[in-house]
């Protein structure tokens, strides 16, 4: 039976004035964490929601997540969850980055927000907060097990347990780490960092434990602990191949083709003359950039990572794959739209950059880098449309 029509929720400049557009559908998103946990059952699934959702939007997200079951939110800093807990109901919403301070620690608890403590420092700040207000407070504690990014040591945690057990001055219903090398499955890394965890975790015997990252879920159960903390994956870009078909893309954009020129071989396109045509050729001028969160590395030609003759990325439309030719300037990408049927492009269409038809990891490669930063730099100048309907 075919699903209800799609709900559709509109914000940003108005369709008809807008560059492009970029569709997040809302549905996906859920499907997605629907999937990630059957899939990782019995451990649960929490939902990374920093950067504002992935660059798609904390107030839109973390409804459609927590309708579909999520009781459990990650957020970079403060402000991220300040917006989170305006939209997520009672779920816990434990915050990564905070540095806990006597003027952090306020607010921390004045929106109910978990911090996870990084330092001895934020430790010391936390008791302190707890035992000034007269009661127990919640905390997850992250351990570093060889990253060397954020984390206290195995012996700063040793020492924390033993004086915690006495004092009870901090509830730690988590204990974190954070995986090094997840997306190289076979990395000695992964096993290393395995082991330093569960000699951690051993002091915290009432704690639940979370380890894995969205690639790490990929490593099997003895990774999953828990609880794992889903990120990138769910927002439908898998970062490896165990987990390729079981999520689907969530976010799709679309650049309007602003005007179709006709140029001649030997004529070049773009900024630098980066590009020159070995034919006669049917040009799209869209009407996105590098200011639209589309990496200026991702151009056909003219930059470092399209040197000795890289292809640069493909936008889709009318069912065919279109290249890009020459630089991506800031707000203007320009398609080669030779090869197409005449008259399947007009001015105004839209060509896909990424979504159903061209993966946003392929957007990805194309600029040399990962689907993190693709959509974590998309811009506010999208005509935006949030789907609502099933997933």
């Amino acid at each position: 039976m075919a699903g209800k029509a799609p709900q559709v929720h509109g914000s940003g400049p108005a369709f008809d004035l807008a560059g492009g557009t970029l569709t997040i559908d809302l549905g996906a998103l859920a499907g997605n964490w629907r999937a990630l946990a059957a899939l990782c059952a019995p451990a649960r699934v929490a939902s990374v929601v920093k950067a504002d959702a992935y660059g798609l939007g904390i107030e839109h997200a973390v409804p459609a997540l927590a309708e579909a079951g999520c009781t459990d939110f990650f957020v970079a800093t403060i402000p991220e969850g300040v917006a989170a807990r305006e939209v997520a109901g009672e779920a816990r919403i434990f915050v990564l980055s905070a540095r806990v301070t006597p003027e952090t620690a306020h607010t921390l608890r004045a929106h109910r927000l978990i911090p996870v403590l990084n330092t001895t420092g934020d430790i010391a700040c936390w008791e302190s907060e707890g035992w000034s207000g007269g009661a127990q407070l919640p905390a997850a504690l992250h351990v570093d097990t060889g990253m060397n990014r954020l984390g206290v040591t195995h012996e700063e945690a040793a020492f924390f347990a033993q004086e915690n057990a006495l004092t009870r001055a901090i509830h730690v219903p988590l204990l974190i780490s954070h995986l090094a090398c997840a997306d190289e499955p076979g990395h000695a890394m992964n096993a290393r960092q395995l082991e330093s965890f569960q000699r951690v975790a051993g002091l915290f015997p009432h704690s639940d434990s979370s380890l894995s990252n969205s690639a790490g879920i990929g490593l099997g159960a003895e990774f999953r602990r828990a609880l794992v903390r889903a990120g990138i994956v769910l927002y439908g870009a898998p970062p490896v191949a165990a987990l390729d078909g079981v999520v689907r893309p969530v976010a799709t954009a679309r650049a309007r083709v602003l005007q179709l020129r006709r140029a001649r071989s030997g004529e070049i396109v773009g900024y630098g003359g980066a590009a020159r045509l070995q034919r006669d050729s049917l040009l799209a001028v869209t009407g996105a950039g590098y200011a639209d969160g589309l990496l200026r590395a991702a151009s056909g030609a003219g930059v470092d990572q399209r040197v000795g003759g890289t292809p640069g990325a493909q936008g889709w439309i009318a069912g065919h794959r279109v290249p890009v030719i020459g630089r991506i300037s800031m707000d203007l990408t320009i398609f080669d739209v030779t090869d197409l049927p005449a008259g399947s492009v007009g001015e105004g269409d839209l060509i896909e950059l990424f979504g159903n038809n061209v993966p946003v990891e392929a957007f990805a490669r194309a600029a040399g880098t990962i689907p993190y930063e693709v959509l974590t730099s998309i811009g506010q100048r999208y005509h935006r449309e949030y789907l609502r309907g099933e997933a």
